[in-house]
């Protein structure tokens, strides 16, 4: 009697279907592509982590970016190309802004998305002096009749900083518009006539009337007129949300629309408005945000 044989048959289409799946899942991972996440590095440059500092972050990744941005303090600061893996971008402490850690989250577009990391910072305490002047009665305690022309100004000056144009107009470093030392520090306590007032949240350079008042930075002339307090002013969009203002102008030299390169005269050291004598007063504003025109000077050299 013969051994009946338990062994399963051979199915040679099974066989065939077993090898030509193999070889198609082997011919898949070989083309396909290595995916790896690409990553972001961050730096800083500063004067000083304060209130009223400007911070340069430099933002760079292994894979091109087509966009950054970076939201910290309530506010989003828009940065610019420098090369297709390296962006930069100015961010502003405010002049109010607590002690204490921040969290500044930057958003980097690419071909394959969005990267994200967030950069944290440590704002240090600091504190502002106190300074007294003596002025014309009217600039403390306005009169009625000039009070309407005061606060369409003050609305005016408000809805300007407020618009952040998405271009960039400047290039390469600010430069200081007066040869002139700063002789006023940025965010001092005012005092007039013995009656408190807001901070003074520009930079005041010494200089004799009539010395020329260079453009720091390349820009568009917004606003060239005689206001209540500033008296003869000038304001120049450099883009991304940052202006210059120029106050207490004895004459101007450009106006409204005017398209200026850095250094060209925009106007001259005066007298005019809530003064003690010539000087040039400088406010900056950075999305809103008070900053000091002596932080933004050295961070962009």
């Amino acid at each position: 009697m013969s051994k009946r044989s338990w062994a399963r048959p051979v199915n040679r289409a099974n066989r065939v279907r077993f090898r030509f799946g193999c070889g198609f899942f082997l011919l898949l991972i070989l083309l396909t592509p290595t995916v790896r996440s690409a990553t972001l590095e961050i730096g800083q440059k500063a004067r000083s982590i304060q209130p009223g500092e400007v911070l340069l972050l430099t933002v760079e990744s292994d894979e091109a970016l087509t966009g950054v941005s970076a939201s910290g303090f309530d506010r989003t600061f828009p940065f610019f190309p420098v090369t297709e893996h390296k962006w930069e971008g100015l961010v502003g402490i405010d002049l109010d802004v607590r002690p204490g850690s921040y969290d500044i989250a930057v958003d980097a577009k690419s071909l394959s998305g969005v990267l994200e990391k967030v950069h944290r910072i440590k704002v240090l305490p600091k504190k502002f002096p106190v300074r007294e002047l003596k002025v014309e009665p009217k600039y403390v305690e306005p009169p009625a009749s000039e009070m309407k022309r005061i606060q369409e100004e003050s609305r005016l000056i408000k809805q300007i900083f407020s618009g952040v144009r998405p271009e960039r107009l400047w290039e390469g470093p600010f430069l200081r518009p007066v040869p002139g030392e700063a002789n006023s520090s940025f965010g001092k306590r005012s005092v007039y006539n013995g009656k408190p007032r807001s901070p003074h949240t520009g930079t005041d350079f010494r200089g004799a009337e009539g010395t020329p008042v260079k453009a720091p930075g390349a820009g568009e002339v917004l606003l060239v007129r005689n206001l209540y307090f500033a008296g003869n002013t000038v304001i120049i969009d450099h883009g991304q949300g940052l202006f210059s203002y120029f106050a207490h102008l004895s004459k101007f030299d450009v106006k409204e629309g005017d398209r200026v390169a850095r250094g060209d005269v925009v106007g001259r050291v005066g007298a005019t408005g809530r003064v003690t004598g010539p000087h040039l007063h400088w406010t900056l504003r950075l999305v809103e945000t008070r900053v000091s025109p002596l932080s933004l000077l050295e961070v962009t050299q």
